[in-house]
């Protein structure tokens, strides 16, 4: 796997339309550690699903209902959330927001195609 540069800007990076009223952007990344935002579009779902990745979520804006391990808890801007490996959890966004994603490690699935 390779690394992303060591800065990335905004107004450059790659915002990749990946369906259903989501969007994401890689900010960093290496074989241990990735970090993606991601842009929900009002209604939006995160689909449950599980990995083998740690991963550490951050609300940066919007009112997400984030199911993790059947329990599901509304988090809003300034909130996070920690789901551990092989974990079932997924996200609706009544609102549209942004979530800042980081896996450890990083999620290879998400570089297929780059």
């Amino acid at each position: 796997m390779s690394e992303s540069a060591h800065f990335t800007f905004a107004s450059e990076a790659e915002i990749e339309d990946i369906g259903g009223g989501l969007k994401r952007q890689m900010l960093g990344y290496n074989h241990e550690l990735m970090a993606v935002k991601i842009w929900f579009s009002e209604g939006a779902i995160g689909y449950n699903h599980a990995h083998r990745h740690s991963q550490v979520t951050y609300v940066v804006e919007g009112e997400f209902h984030f199911n993790i391990d059947g329990v599901t808890k509304i988090l809003k801007p300034g909130d996070s959330c920690y789901i551990p490996p092989h974990t079932d959890h997924g996200a609706t966004c009544p609102t549209g927001g942004i979530l800042i994603d980081t896996f450890s490690p990083a999620r290879e699935d998400f570089l297929e195609d780059k």
